[in-house]
C-alpha cells in the first residue's frame, strides 16, 4: 500500500453556492460534452460511474448508489453540508484556487473552511484585463490601470493563470512590442462590449509576459475552445523557449489527450511542470493508464496533482480520491514486482501529491 500525504490541488475552482436539480447536475458534471445518447445520462460515463464509487459513500450511501438515489440524498443533506462532507472526504490539504470562473462560487476563504484546509489564490490574467477595460476611459489609461493591478494581484497571489492561445502564439513566442500592444488595445477596446473577454491575440500575449514580468509561476490552460476542450501543447514550444532562465515556473494545465506532450516539454525544460488534472477523474477506471503514461516521460519532480475541480464538490472529491487510488495501483505493482523499491514509491508519491505543489509555489514560506 502506497501512502500520500495529504494532498495539495494545485489547479481548482470554487464550488455553486445552490442546489442543484438533476438536469443542472448532469450539465456540471461534464461540462465540455454534449447531450448524452437518449435512454442514458452523464451518469454513463467513466466520471459518473467514479462519482457514484467514490461520493456516494462520503454522503452516506453505499458505493455505487443509484444516481437517483445518490441525488436525493445529496438534496437531503443541503448544498452546504454535501460540499463539506465531499471536500473533507477528499483527503485534501491545500488548494490553489483559480478564481477567475464565472458563477456564484465560493472563494478561497470559504472553500478552506468548507474543507478544512488551507486555500490560496491563482489569479486569471484574462479577467484582470476585463476589469481593467470596464475601468478605464482611454487606451494609455487601460494600459497604466492593467499594469497596476497586475502587480497589486501579484503581491497576494501564489500564480497567475492565462489561456495559452494558439493565435496569440503563433504570431511569435516573444513579448509584443509597445506599439502593438497599443494598437490591439485599441482595437480591443473600441470594439468591446462591456464585461466582453479578452480574444486578441496579442494582448493574450502581453498578459503572458506581464505574468513571467512578475516571477509568480504561469499556469497555462490548454484549452481549444471556451467549452473546455483539450489543445495540443505544441504551439506553446516557442514561449516555453523563450522564458527558459528568466526565473519563472511555467505550469501546462489540462493537456489531456495530449498529455504526454505536456510531459515531454517537462522533462525538455527545467521550468516546465506538467499536470496531472481532471484527466484523471474524468477517466475514472482508465485512470492508472493515464497516470503511467505521464511518468514514463516526465520527471517526478515535475509532475503535479490537481483535480481540476470547479462547480460540483464530487469533481474535487473524485479527482483527490481517483489520483489516489490510481497512484497507488500503478506504483504498488511497479514496487511489487521488484522493478521499484518500495522506498522510492513512497518518495514519488509524496512528490506528485504535494511536494512538488510545495516548492513550485512555495507554499512553505506563505505561514
Amino acid at each position: 500500500m502506497i501512502e500520500t500525504p495529504p494532498l495539495v490541488d494545485q489547479h481548482c475552482h470554487g464550488v455553486l453556492r445552490t442546489e442543484l436539480g438533476l438536469g443542472t447536475f448532469e450539465a456540471q458534471l461534464l461540462p465540455s460534452a454534449g447531450p448524452p445518447a437518449p435512454g442514458t445520462t452523464s451518469f454513463d460515463t467513466q466520471a459518473g460511474i467514479a462519482v457514484r464509487r467514490w461520493c456516494a459513500p462520503l454522503l452516506g450511501l453505499e458505493p455505487h448508489a443509484a444516481p437517483v438515489r445518490y441525488l436525493a440524498r445529496r438534496r437531503e443533506l443541503g448544498a452546504a453540508e454535501s460540499a463539506r462532507l465531499l471536500l473533507r472526504g477528499s483527503g485534501v490539504a491545500s488548494y490553489l484556487v483559480d478564481t477567475g470562473e464565472a458563477g456564484d462560487l465560493t472563494g478561497p476563504k470559504e472553500l478552506a473552511l468548507a474543507g478544512d484546509a488551507e486555500a490560496f489564490e491563482v489569479v486569471r490574467l484574462e479577467l484582470l484585463a476585463e476589469q481593467a477595460a470596464d475601468t478605464s476611459g482611454t487606451v494609455g489609461a487601460f494600459l497604466v490601470n492593467l499594469a497596476a493591478a497586475v502587480h497589486h494581484a501579484g503581491t497576494g497571489a501564489v500564480a497567475f493563470s492565462c489561456r495559452a492561445d494558439a493565435a496569440a502564439l503563433a504570431r511569435g513566442p516573444e513579448a509584443p512590442a509597445p506599439g502593438e500592444v497599443r494598437a490591439a488595445a485599441g482595437r480591443w477596446l473600441a470594439g468591446r462590449p462591456r464585461g466582453g473577454a479578452v480574444q486578441d491575440p496579442v494582448l493574450l500575449r502581453h498578459l503572458m509576459w506581464s505574468a513571467v514580468a512578475s516571477g509568480l509561476p504561469l499556469q497555462l490552460r490548454l484549452r481549444a475552445d471556451g467549452a473546455g476542450g483539450a489543445a495540443d501543447p505544441a504551439p506553446l514550444t516557442g514561449f516555453v523557449r523563450a522564458t527558459a532562465g528568466l526565473g519563472t515556473r511555467l505550469v501546462l494545465l489540462g493537456g489531456y489527450p495530449y498529455h504526454r506532450h505536456t510531459a515531454v516539454l517537462a522533462a525538455r525544460f527545467p521550468h516546465v511542470y506538467a499536470d496531472a488534472g481532471a484527466a484523471l477523474g474524468r477517466t475514472g477506471a482508465g485512470a492508472g493508464a493515464v497516470l503511467a503514461e505521464l511518468l514514463e516521460l516526465a520527471p517526478f519532480g515535475k509532475l503535479l496533482f490537481s483535480s481540476g475541480g470547479g462547480r460540483l464538490p464530487e469533481l474535487h472529491a473524485v479527482g483527490a480520491l481517483v489520483f489516489r487510488e490510481a497512484l497507488g495501483r500503478v506504483l504498488g505493482r511497479w514496487a511489487g514486482d521488484g522493478s521499484w523499491s518500495w522506498r522510492d514509491a513512497e518518495r514519488v508519491a509524496a512528490l506528485i501529491a504535494a511536494g512538488n505543489a510545495r516548492r513550485v509555489y512555495r507554499l512553505d514560506e506563505r505561514g
